[in-house]
């Protein structure tokens, strides 16, 4: 009665300690969904970035089309950047998801079966991509993620932004000579011009603090530093083609 009972409390997904061929199969097609997954995600990532850069150009051929045109395009921009800095970051978060993933299954499955080693079961990394596969989690927070994406992309889109600012109220509609001039070309309908500096810099001041803060130093994919020497395996074993 007593093996009887131990036999039924064992988790029935213990086993053979090495995977089958079914196994590995069905492995190699949980690499290929959670890749597409990443692809996915990855497009969409793009998609915002193209709708920020797209838009930054727009309003800077209304603002610059004319020596008498506003500045408030560039200004007003600014909240639709932020939108989509918001938007792209929920999705980094979710593609960071998939590539973690496929990261995992690259480096514990597919490359010990390439240096010649083995795939067990009895590891570490099987436990913990089944319980992400169980209950998905994120694994990076709202904040890095902006932090992430503003130290890729949306930083150099702001500072282009700022700097066309700056030159649009410098030259247009004559050169700037005058503090006063300045408080008139910076205000905005009822605001006077230094309180919408004061806001531009409490704005622009948070996104320089959220990048600076939320940096880590992690490993990141790089180039081979000497590769005019010939070093990059890998390019040798691929040959010259290039795409």
């Amino acid at each position: 009665m007593s093996e009887n009972a131990g036999a039924t409390d064992q988790s029935p997904y213990l086993g053979a300690s090495h995977y089958n061929a079914a196994e590995i199969g069905a492995l190699a097609h949980l690499y290929r969904g959670e890749m597409y997954r990443s692809t996915v995600w990855r497009t969409r990532l793009d998609t915002t970035s193209n709708w920020a850069v797209v838009t930054t150009g727009i309003a800077l051929s209304v603002t610059f089309s004319n020596i008498a045109a506003t500045p408030l395009p560039i200004v007003l921009i600014s909240f639709l950047l932020a939108a989509f800095l918001l938007f792209e970051a929920r999705r980094y978060q979710f593609f960071d998801v998939w590539n973690t993933r496929v990261r995992v299954l690259e480096n514990h499955f597919y490359e010990p079966m390439l240096v010649g080693g083995d795939s067990r079961k009895d590891r570490e990394w099987n436990q913990v991509l089944a319980a992400d596969l169980r209950r998905m989690q994120l694994h990076t927070t709202l904040i890095d993620a902006i932090g992430l994406r503003l130290r890729r992309n949306y930083g150099w889109i702001f500072g282009i932004q700022v700097v066309s600012y700056w030159a649009k109220i410098a030259v247009h509609p004559t050169p700037l000579t005058t503090l006063a001039e300045l408080w008139e070309r910076t205000s905005v309908g009822p605001l006077p011009g230094p309180a919408v500096l004061a806001s531009g810099l409490v704005f622009y001041g948070g996104l320089v603090a959220i990048g600076v803060l939320t940096f880590h130093p992690l490993k990141r994919v790089q180039r081979i530093p000497d590769l005019a020497a010939g070093t990059d395996r890998l390019r040798t074993l691929a040959g010259n083609e290039q795409y």
